[in-house]
């Protein structure tokens, strides 16, 4: 067995392997998934020393615990999080090299909702359709982590980046979210499109890597039924039967019934990913580019 290897000692509440995704089996009902903060999944990759095609491991809320069979440096970014090795802190934020042996500990979230960890070398489980993202809608690639779960490591590409610290953006005291609109805004009134663009929303404990679903003020119908299934893209604002805006992630449906009434620039998921429940959420009407 190889010493090229992670022991996830403790996988927390979802823990994945997530890499830059599986772009263009849209017309196989297959998701883009990976990272739903890809910046941050960069930054710890080029801390880690990998390149920008490593996977790494996105967790939710309360961290992980991992022991490496082979020495390797890891770094943490994302939602800010205490980081330790054997017990001893560690920095966040920073290349961290973690002895063979030693038990490197991700602790909860103070602030955001998902940490990334880079090892040196990068997760190396079986691509699917060129990816190692796992994909919770359509469970392609590897299972979200359990406890003793064992994950084959890479050759590192590089040593790890020489600095102390970089900074990294804070996740959203209030999210705000530029939408234009849907192919679908003519199924609503002009009052729920008015309220939509002035009514606060907060983020709903129900979020997901699927969708970010909202609390807040149902927006009316102008059109009853429903549609045949059509495509959905990334940043599509949907309004399910309960008239609440939920907001396509990553591993969103490739397809839908429900209207879409408006959809998020790309620029403005990243802060998604990291907002928590509870979260104010504003939508801003923008125009088309």
């Amino acid at each position: 067995m190889s010493d090229r290897a992670l022991v996830v000692v403790r996988a927390g509440a979802l823990t994945t392997v997530q890499d830059r995704g599986r772009p263009g089996y849209a017309h196989l009902g297959v998701p883009r998934s990976g990272a739903l903060d890809p910046g941050t999944a960069a930054l710890v990759n080029r801390l880690a020393g990998n390149g920008p095609d490593a996977a790494v491991l996105e967790t939710t809320l309360d961290g992980c615990a991992l022991r490496p069979r082979s020495a390797v440096t890891v770094a943490v970014g994302g939602a800010p999080c205490p980081v330790s090795v054997d017990g001893r802190p560690a920095a966040w934020g920073a290349p961290v090299a973690v002895p063979a042996g030693a038990l490197l500990e991700v602790g909860a979230a103070v602030a955001g909702v998902r940490a990334y960890v880079a090892v040196s070398g990068g997760i190396t489980v079986a691509p699917v359709l060129g990816s190692r993202a796992t994909d919770l809608l359509s469970g392609l690639g590897p299972a979200p982590l359990g406890d003793g779960t064992v994950l084959p490591l890479g050759v590192p590409a590089g040593p790890p980046a020489r600095v102390d610290g970089v900074p990294q953006p804070r996740p959203p005291a209030e999210l705000v979210l530029r939408v234009t609109p849907g192919p679908r805004a003519d199924w609503f009134t002009a009052g729920a499109l008015r309220d939509l663009a002035t009514r606060a929303y907060r983020v709903s404990s129900a979020s997901n890597r699927i969708g970010l679903r909202t609390e807040g003020p149902a927006l009316e119908r102008a059109r009853t039924g429903e549609l045949p299934s059509e495509g959905m893209v990334l940043g599509a604002v949907q309004v399910p039967p309960d008239g609440r805006p939920v907001v396509f992630l990553a591993d969103h449906p490739t397809t839908g019934g429900y209207p879409v009434i408006a959809v998020v620039r790309a620029a403005d998921l990243t802060a998604a990913a990291q907002a928590a429940p509870g979260t104010p959420v504003r939508f801003v009407p923008v125009r088309r580019r």
